[in-house]
C-alpha cells in the first residue's frame, strides 16, 4: 500500500514536470531530482525479490536470510535482528505497556496487539474455519487452529522432541527446559512459566471462583477445573488405558495408572526408598506441618487431616451409619468401626 502510494506521488511529480507543447524544456536539475526519487525505491532483496524504499531497510531484511541477530537483551539473552524489536521486547522486563484500550483499560506492549484486542469489543471475527465453523480475529489463529483437524503438529521442541499444534504452546513449553518463570506473585513469591497459570493462581489469594457447576453449584477458579468436575456428573471418562481398558476422567490419572504396567517409579524418597506421593511423604521426615487450623493453634502435615479436625469446631458430622440411625461422625473411619 505504501509503495503504491509512493508510485502515485512519483507519477504526479512526473506529470507536473512533463514538457508540454509551447513550454520550455524542464531543467537538468529537475530531471536529476526525478532520477534520484526513482532510485530511492529500488532496493531489492536478491534472495526473495522483496523491494524497499531505503537501503537501511533492505540491510535489516537480509538478516532474515542470514540469521544474523546483533541486538541482545541484557536481561534474558534473547537476540534480535533489529533494534526496534529489542526495544519492544524490553517492555516485557520493564513492565511498560504504552498502548491502552479506551474501552476496558487493558494495556499492551505493542500497538498491533491493541488493534487486535479491539476486535473483542467490536465482535469482529473475519476468519472462519470451514471444518467446524469457529471464527477467529486473526488469520494466524485460524491457520494454527486447522492443525487440530489435520492432526498436524509442526512446532517441535528441540530439547525433548515433543510437538505442538501452536507456536505459542511450544514457546510456553520451552520455559520448562530453561527454567524461565517470568510471572511472579507479589503476595507469596511463587513464580509461573505461563500467564494463564499465574492468573489462576492469583484467585487463590482473592478467593474468586467465577465458574459454577449447574448440577451441584460447586464453584471453581478456572473454566478447565469446572470442565473436569462436570465429568463427575456426566460419568465421562475419555482417557482409556491401552493395556487393560480402564478409563479415567483426567489425563494425569491415566498417566499415573500407566506406571502400574510399566513398573516406573519416578518419585523415590532418598531417605527410605518409598515411591508414592513423594512431596506429601517427605513431610514425615522433615516434621513439617504446613496446614494450620484457623480456629486454634493445631497444625497438621496433611490437608485432609486439617479438614477432619476443623469439623470439631464447625460441629459438622457428614457420616451417617444408616438412614434408620441418628448417629453421625466427623470421620469416615469412626463410621466404619461403628457399622460393625
Amino acid at each position: 500500500m505504501e509503495e503504491n502510494k509512493e508510485s502515485e506521488e512519483l507519477s504526479e511529480v512526473e506529470d507536473e514536470h512533463h514538457d508540454k507543447p509551447g513550454e520550455k524544456p524542464r531543467s537538468k536539475t529537475k530531471n536529476t531530482f526525478l532520477k534520484k526519487k526513482e532510485v530511492k525505491k529500488s532496493f531489492t532483496c536478491s534472495q526473495c525479490g522483496k523491494s524497499f524504499r531505503r537501503k537501511y531497510n533492505l540491510e535489516i531484511h537480509k538478516r532474515i536470510h542470514t540469521g544474523e541477530k546483533p541486538f541482545t537483551c541484557t536481561q534474558c539473552g534473547k537476540r534480535f535482528s533489529a533494534k526496534p524489536n529489542l526495544d519492544i521486547h524490553m517492555r516485557i522486563h520493564t513492565g511498560e505497556r504504552p498502548f491502552t484500550c479506551d474501552q476496558c483499560g487493558t494495556s499492551f506492549i505493542q500497538r498491533p496487539a491493541l488493534k487486535e484486542h479491539m476486535k473483542i469489543h467490536t465482535g469482529e471475527k473475519p476468519f472462519k474455519c470451514d471444518q467446524c465453523g469457529k471464527r477467529f480475529t486473526r488469520s494466524r489463529n485460524l491457520k494454527e487452529h486447522l492443525n487440530i483437524h489435520t492432526g498436524e503438529k509442526p512446532f517441535t521442541c528441540t530439547q525433548c522432541g515433543k510437538s505442538f499444534t501452536r507456536k505459542s504452546i511450544l514457546k510456553n513449553h520451552m520455559r520448562i527446559h530453561i527454567g524461565l518463570k517470568p510471572f511472579r506473585c507479589e503476595q507469596c513469591g511463587k513464580s509461573f512459566s505461563t500467564k494463564p497459570n499465574f492468573d489462576v493462581h492469583l484467585k487463590v489469594h482473592t478467593g474468586e471462583k467465577p465458574f459454577m457447576c449447574d448440577h451441584c453449584e460447586k464453584r471453581f477458579s478456572n473454566k478447565q477445573c469446572l470442565q473436569v468436575h462436570l465429568r463427575v456428573h456426566t460419568g465421562e471418562k475419555p482417557f482409556t488405558c491401552d493395556h487393560c481398558g480402564k478409563s479415567f476422567s483426567q489425563k494425569p490419572s491415566l498417566m499415573i495408572h500407566l506406571r502400574v504396567h510399566t513398573g516406573e517409579k519416578p518419585h523415590v524418597c532418598h531417605q527410605c526408598g518409598k515411591a508414592r506421593y513423594l512431596k506429601q511423604h517427605q513431610i514425615i521426615h522433615t516434621g513439617e506441618k504446613p496446614y494450620k487450623c484457623s480456629h486454634c493453634d493445631m497444625r497438621f502435615n496433611q490437608s485432609s487431616n486439617l479438614k477432619t479436625h476443623e469439623r470439631i469446631h464447625s460441629r459438622e458430622k457428614p457420616y451417617n451409619v444408616v438412614s434408620m440411625c441418628k448417629l453421625a461422625f466427623i470421620n469416615g473411619q469412626i463410621l466404619l468401626v461403628n457399622k460393625f
